[in-house]
């Protein structure tokens, strides 16, 4: 595997191309200086907004503001990724953050006059200004948060706090990100070295025992370390959900969370519960794993080395992305030539550095194009996270296209149906096409360890999430000591009683950034599980499914979230979904077990 020692050294063409969104910093400037003075614009219209002209003023100013604050904020925020010591990108972030409070300020009177407006009103307004139409389902969709907006000054109020309320996420961040400094491990030449994300998971993977054991200690000695600092920041990250959700007077922080997709609590709930009434396969998938790896006892360290030895595939990131193309083919010819699009246009950064942001993520920029994140590491993770990206990133191309800006974003509820298909796609792709018994074992046990990390853990995760938002809501202290039982508790009720814990389990919720989204994760499992039900579909090559299926990926958020779904044949308001997964994952320990 290629290492670089800095930015530079990575060849051109696997970096992403940041002038597509500004040539240079001072065209940056220019659309910042631009937002200011349509936000101070916006903030005249206060109380003379009487008729369907001059809302429609507002809110066509409003948007071009919107247009400008994405690309100025994506810009900021990308340039920082790329390396998050350098100061000067951060002091442009900063700014671009503290510019967000100010159009928050200049705006935040808005939905509260809005909602003082009957339906009959704004209806007349809508009908006097031909040009409303295009912002009508917005206007009538806000009606439904009107005992959740609070009065015009309370508003303006909390959106000055809002950079406030986002300082435990943010420093969580920096210490995540920058801070963080691993313990050493033993270098194959002898060497003590620093160990890096990209490197622990690779050994964490290792056949060699020790090795995995000295890995994992190394990994999570700073998270030990700073238990007390993480605590702190990830406890006031709960208490500001829950505060926020009782002054909008929601019933819950989960509640308030699930209400923009209109997702009923039974979803999130009926989830967990499925998930734990169908958790045995999980369990017997934990005691094979002890037997195949034949050892006395298993630990957090043997979950992730794979159970076939001497398949350890390196793959180029060249061949990952033709291996893409081959595996997403029963999509169609344009939906390959998107793919073909983001490499050659330079849509993709590709190589681990020092001080890149970590993991992988992709960030559509309307307008633009979007730009995904990788820190590839010539495996088959690199693979799959590379096919995971490009599903998000072809879900943003298109929806951007086929979309006007209003209606263009998509909810994170439907984002991870669009990887998640792609990721099925690959491994039915990988198994069918490999004729060597002992790689096809290979993925056959990878594909187990995705469904796995993919849906049982995310299920954990929100689980571990609804339980401390209730206990913050009941007025129990959260600290280290309540992070861990609960963390500990779920982990063992998921994994079974098999494993025997290291300390270091317990600490598992403090390294988990999703935590300081709240309520997120539960997306992965239900994205999960509609792509299993899409992706079988697709492979039939039942052609309804995937005109459907490419018609909801240019779907932007034209509709709610689980009516998008529902048109692909998707229903997640009943167990359906979810219980076919679990059957899934059941069938496929079995195979497993049996070879």
């Amino acid at each position: 595997m290629t290492t670089y020692k800095n930015r530079n050294e990575v060849p051109i063409q696997e970096t992403w191309n940041l002038a597509d969104i500004y040539p240079t910093i001072s065209k940056w400037e220019q659309d910042y200086q631009l937002i200011e003075n349509i936000g101070a614009n916006l903030k005249q219209f206060d109380g003379k907004i009487t008729d369907g002209h001059s809302l429609y003023e507002y809110l066509n100013q409003r948007e071009e503001l919107s247009f400008h604050f994405n690309k100025v904020y994506a810009y900021a925020m990308l340039m920082v990724d790329e390396n998050t010591r350098e100061t000067l990108p951060q002091s442009h972030l900063d700014k671009a953050k503290q510019l967000s409070v100010k159009v928050s300020a200049a705006t935040s009177f808005f939905m509260p006059f809005l909602l003082s407006l009957d339906e009959e009103t704004l209806k007349g307004y809508i009908k006097e200004e031909e040009k409303l139409k295009y912002f009508e389902e917005d206007l009538l969709d806000s009606f439904r948060y009107k005992k959740h907006v609070l009065s015009k000054e309370q508003e303006e109020i909390l959106s000055q706090l809002g950079e406030a309320l986002s300082v435990p996420g943010h420093t969580f961040g920096m210490i995540n990100n920058a801070d963080i400094k691993f313990g050493e491990i033993t270098a194959e030449n002898g060497d003590r070295v620093e160990l890096t994300r990209g490197m622990y998971s690779k050994l964490i993977e290792d056949e060699d025992r020790d090795r995995r054991r000295e890995a994992y200690k190394a990994y999570y000695q700073p998270y030990v370390q700073l238990k007390n600092s993480i605590a702190a920041t990830l406890s006031a990250a709960i208490k500001n959900n829950v505060t926020l959700a009782k002054i909008r007077q929601y019933p819950s922080a989960l509640e308030k969370a699930l209400f923009g997709d209109k997702v009923p609590r039974e979803v999130y709930e009926n989830l967990i519960q499925a998930t734990k009434d169908n958790i045995a396969p999980m369990h017997k998938y934990t005691r094979i794993r002890k037997e195949k790896l034949n050892i006395d006892e298993i630990r957090q360290y043997d979950m992730s080395v794979p159970l076939v030895s001497g398949v350890k595939q390196v793959i180029s990131y060249e061949e990952a992305f033709e291996t893409m193309l081959k595996a997403l083919a029963p999509l169609g010819d344009d939906y390959l030539t998107i793919l073909k699009e983001f490499k050659d246009g330079r849509y993709i950064d590709v190589r681990e550095t020092p001080g890149k942001r970590s993991g992988a993520y992709n960030l559509g920029v309307y307008g633009v194009h979007p730009f995904i994140l990788l820190n590839h590491q010539d495996d088959l993770d690199s693979l799959f996270t590379l096919v995971h990206e490009c599903g998000h990133g072809v879900h943003s191309k298109l929806s951007s296209q086929y979309q006007p800006q209003i209606t263009a974003g998509y909810s994170i509820f439907v984002a991870e149906v669009a990887s998640t298909v792609n990721e099925v796609l690959l491994i039915n792709y990988l198994l069918k096409n490999e004729k060597d018994p002992k790689v096809r074992h290979h993925l056959l046990n990878h594909f187990i360890d995705q469904f796995k990390g993919t849906f049982f853990t995310q299920v954990m995760f929100a689980e571990f999430e609804m339980k401390t938002h209730d206990m913050a809501e009941n007025g129990v202290p959260l600290n280290v000591e309540v992070f861990n039982q609960t963390y500990e508790t779920l982990f063992r009720e998921y994994n079974g009683e098999e494993i025997v814990f290291d300390e270091e389990v317990k600490y598992g919720w403090s390294r988990i950034p999703h935590f300081y989204r709240p309520f997120y994760v539960y997306k992965y499992a239900t994205g999960f599980a509609s792509a299993i039900h899409l992706a079988t579909k697709i492979l039939e090559g039942d052609q309804d499914t995937i005109y459907s299926y490419l018609e909801f990926l240019k779907s932007g958020s034209s509709d709610y979230p689980l009516e998008l779904l529902k048109k692909t044949g998707v229903d997640l308001t009943t167990p359906a979904p979810i219980e076919n997964a679990l059957k899934r994952f059941g069938e496929l320990v079995e195979e497993f077990a049996q070879i």
